[in-house]
């Protein structure tokens, strides 16, 4: 009788909202367990954890949403509560509010069958970028059939309810009594806020496990919060003095050095013998291009036969790893050689113009340096950091319709974004004036649309004849470009901006960030492969060694081809990396450090090396360090 009497009370229908919002939770988070129920920890105790810990999220994410209804319960007196214009108000609050959570729960199975995570920086990028994401919505998915289930799923659900619905909105109450009341609701959310963080579901090495215990709408939230993270604030930390003398013992190199006597100044002069060369280099970068794509590692689809067999005419980097999962961190670490500091990629951040770039120093060294995009350049402040940092910006608005035989969401298809590219090599040639092109494609990406009749693989059909089409479009473009009078003259470059998936068992899964990296200059670098562990930080000083260049560095990245780096630096927004000695550190926002054991696939857990462990502190925190302080830019 009590439980009935709450419910007829004025607060009763955020009672009933409440057990909707579970039940639905409940199961989004049983749907997404049985979707990859092979890869979850899946003990009777990491099954109680689960959902324990996810009921938990859950009642905090109710606690946050129902904060707007208690502050109307709170003020609108009996008189227009008991009155049929409310309760039709109601009606329709309650039915959009499940509809969101219906739909939430759809958005979440394709976000989860996309990422393997629930909702998190990823997601808050979708919402700010809507005419990209809608588009891309709409070309991948049945949209209208979608929203039909909503809307049915959503009235059936009110329908169930609205018996129990409608007492709650017959009742009287006294303003004490509802401010107490709220009051009560109000403090669950208020110490959830300055207690409760995205670590706190840690409950397992196993990622799938610790996402599963999360909420996804919560997860919005808390990426929108945590944006940025403070080293400092929220990672193992040691003195700076002592984190830059030792980033300069890892940094050196034998043909370098410092230029002042400054601990915290990395600035060092690189030199090598003879005269620059004058290179033109065009960069290719490649939108989710796994290395296990290739038939090299393993790749058991044929999706890259042409690569395949210019990676047998070309300087190869077999052991080459991603510092991320999306595009702005690989961007980031080719241009900048700087470890991915926690939070959203430096692409992102405000107060990143006039940084130490590889566009900027080839372009006082008297290069043409372009970015060149498919899509619209303003997607994730692409256009704003390239254009702030040494390149001149040609995207989307750039292609007449002249030029465009397709395009989808992302932008136009990888052969015009190709032959656009020689338009503006052919510009620099004629200026005589050497080029550096950084492109980037987008046909990789859902909705894996592109032009019909180029491969064998229907349109639309799904990744692998996404990558089969780059592919195509990669190797036409290359038997194009000999055609022009600078292509005996330049140094082409194939990489990936990251892999196709990031999911795995552990926090960090090695495997998916190991990319492809492509030298190709005929004329220029005779074939061979180079099997030295690096990463994507390693490709701006590798490039200015091929082209024999003297400059002054304050690249965290090594020259591969002179001094051997031996270890990859990954991460994710949060949880970051160095990969090194087949020994994984693991850095979390919590101060606390995790380390495995790499062998093949297989990550197991292992005592952390003292001496590694100050290592993967001090790339991190010296990079935050130079950063913030201002330290990074390209002119002092």
């Amino acid at each position: 009788m009590k439980f009935k009497n709450i419910l007829r009370s004025r607060f009763g229908g955020l009672i009933l909202f409440g057990f909707i919002f579970l039940a639905i939770s409940f199961l989004i988070r049983t749907i997404l367990l049985i979707t990859d129920l092979q890869n979850v920890d899946l003990s009777f105790i990491r099954f109680i954890q689960i959902y324990s810990i996810g009921i938990f999220y859950d009642l905090v994410t109710i606690s946050y949403f129902i904060i707007p209804f208690t502050i109307y319960l709170l003020f609108v007196p009996d008189k227009i509560f008991n009155s049929k214009i409310h309760r039709w108000i109601s009606y329709v609050f309650f039915i959009v509010t499940i509809g969101i959570l219906v739909f939430s729960g759809i958005g979440e199975w394709f976000f989860w069958e996309e990422f393997s995570v629930r909702y998190n920086f990823i997601a808050v990028d979708y919402l700010v970028y809507t005419h990209e994401v809608i588009s891309n919505i709409r070309e991948s998915y049945p949209m209208p059939a979608i929203l039909l289930g909503m809307l049915l799923v959503s009235g059936g659900i009110f329908a169930l309810v609205k018996k129990n619905f409608d007492h709650s909105i017959h009742s009287e109450s006294r303003f004490v009594k509802r401010l107490t009341t709220c009051v009560i609701l109000w403090m669950f959310p208020l110490a959830a806020f300055y207690t409760i963080n995205k670590s706190s579901a840690e409950i397992t090495k196993n990622t799938y496990s610790n996402e599963l215990a999360h909420n996804g709408i919560y997860q919005i939230f808390a990426a929108f919060r945590n944006n940025e993270l403070n080293y400092n604030s929220f990672y193992q930390s040691i003195d700076d003095k002592e984190a830059f003398t030792n980033l300069r013992k890892l940094i050196k190199t034998s043909n370098s050095e410092f230029t002042s006597e400054d601990v915290f100044d990395v600035s060092r002069k690189i030199t090598y013998p003879g005269d620059d060369k004058k290179y033109n280099v065009m960069l290719i970068t490649v939108e989710s291009l796994s290395g296990s794509f290739f038939t090299r590692f393993g790749g058991k689809d044929n999706i890259t036969p042409n690569m395949d067999t210019i990676v047998q005419q070309s300087l190869f980097f077999t052991n080459f790893y991603a510092t991320g999962t999306r595009t702005v961190r690989g961007m980031e670490a080719l241009t900048l050689s700087l470890p991915p500091t926690p939070g959203f990629s430096i692409v992102k951040r405000p107060k990143n113009e006039g940084l130490f770039t590889l566009g900027n120093i080839l372009t006082s060294k008297g290069y043409n340096s372009s970015f060149i995009y498919a899509g619209n350049g303003y997607f994730d402040n692409m256009n704003y950091f390239f254009g702030n940092n040494g390149y001149n910006v040609v995207d989307r608005k750039d292609f007449p319709d002249s030029e465009i035989t397709f395009e989808n969401a992302w932008g136009v298809c990888d052969e015009d974004l190709f032959a656009k590219a020689c338009q503006v090599a052919d510009s620099s040639y004629k200026e005589g004036k050497p080029f550096h092109n950084f492109i980037m494609t987008t046909s990789n990406h859902r909705p894996y649309t592109y032009p019909d009749s180029k491969i064998d693989i229907p349109s639309h059909t799904g990744r692998n004849g996404a990558v089969k089409y780059t592919d195509y479009a990669i190797a036409k473009f290359l038997r194009e470009a000999k055609d022009h009078e600078w292509f005996k003259n330049t140094i082409f470059v194939i990489v990936a901006d990251h892999c196709a998936s990031s999911a795995g068992k552990t926090s960090l899964p090695v495997n998916k960030y190991h990319i492809p990296l492509i030298i190709y200059a005929p004329n220029i670098i005779q074939p061979s492969e180079n099997n030295t562990m690096a990463s994507q930080i390693d490709f701006a000083p590798t490039i200015l060694g091929l082209l024999n260049m003297d400059y002054t560095s304050k690249f965290f990245g090594k020259d591969i081809l002179l001094e051997k780096p031996n270890r990859a630096l990954i991460g994710t927004y949060q949880k970051i990396g160095l990969l090194q000695n087949d020994q994984l550190i693991v850095q979390l926002p919590v101060k606390r450090t995790e380390s495995f054991k790499i062998s093949g696939e297989e990550q197991d857990a292992e005592q952390i090396n003292p001496a590694e462990l100050k290592n993967a502190i001090t790339y991190y925190q010296t990079a935050s360090y130079l950063f913030h302080n201002k330290k990074y830019s390209f002119k002092d």
